[in-house]
């Protein structure tokens, strides 16, 4: 099977796919990451920019990706970018990797960039003009979805939960590899906060690690 990961930012895919990403390609499946936006030289220096994207390539490589896409779309500012411009790009990549498998972020996440993003990737997905997908799921993203308002519509509410027991340390391997990013806890963006999540979905599934995501679309 064919998998896509779009994260907005580089490191999204792994603090909410790392696990599945890393089981996929055990199993014998190939996983792509397509990372949106890269940030405004004006808010973070272009060394640092340059830095996250050698680390997520480190990280990516450590798990088995066969390939990490960049798009240079501004961060932190999707919602003044025509949607339809992110859109097409993305379904170019859709179409030429015949993605049969796609994780999106959460609509509700609190960074705009998420649901810019996953709005966008929808109308790339819609199951039109053969397009090759036919499972399209929403991940969580710690340090976005859990500081989400209290509204029901941004409400994360996992109905998928993939048991990740077995690759939970290389979840935690190729975090690690984002070195200007993991943070000290209780940030939620710190290694225990990290396999504490795992734990909690691992425990509703009576397993000892897992990540949980919102079926948004299966065609069977």
């Amino acid at each position: 099977m064919k998998i896509l990961v779009i994260a907005p930012h580089a490191d999204d895919e792994i603090l909410g796919c790392g696990g599945v990403i890393s089981r996929y390609i055990s199993e014998g499946n190939e996983v792509k990451v397509l990372v949106i936006t890269r940030a405004l030289e004006e808010l973070f220096p272009k060394p640092l920019m340059d830095q996250i994207r050698e680390e997520a390539v480190k990280s990516h490589q450590f798990l088995g990706v066969s390939e990490t896409i960049f798009f240079d779309f501004p961060a932190p500012m999707l919602d003044q970018t025509p949607s339809y411009q992110i859109s097409m790009e993305i379904s170019k990549v859709i179409k030429e990797f015949s993605a049969e498998k796609v994780f999106l972020p959460h609509r509700g996440d609190i960074h705009k960039d998420h649901r810019a993003v996953f709005e966008a990737a929808l109308v790339a997905l819609r199951p039109i003009n053969d397009c090759p997908v036919k499972e399209i799921y929403a991940y969580e993203t710690l340090s976005e979805t859990e500081w989400a308002p209290p509204f029901g519509d941004d409400a994360f509410i996992p109905n998928v939960f993939v048991d990740i027991t077995d690759y939970m340390e290389n979840k935690k391997e190729a975090m690690l590899c984002f070195e200007s990013q993991v943070k000290e806890f209780p940030h939620s963006r710190s290694i225990e906060c990290i396999e504490s999540l795992a734990k909690f979905r691992g425990a509703t599934i009576g397993k000892k690690a897992a990540e949980a995501f919102m079926l948004i679309r299966k065609i069977v």
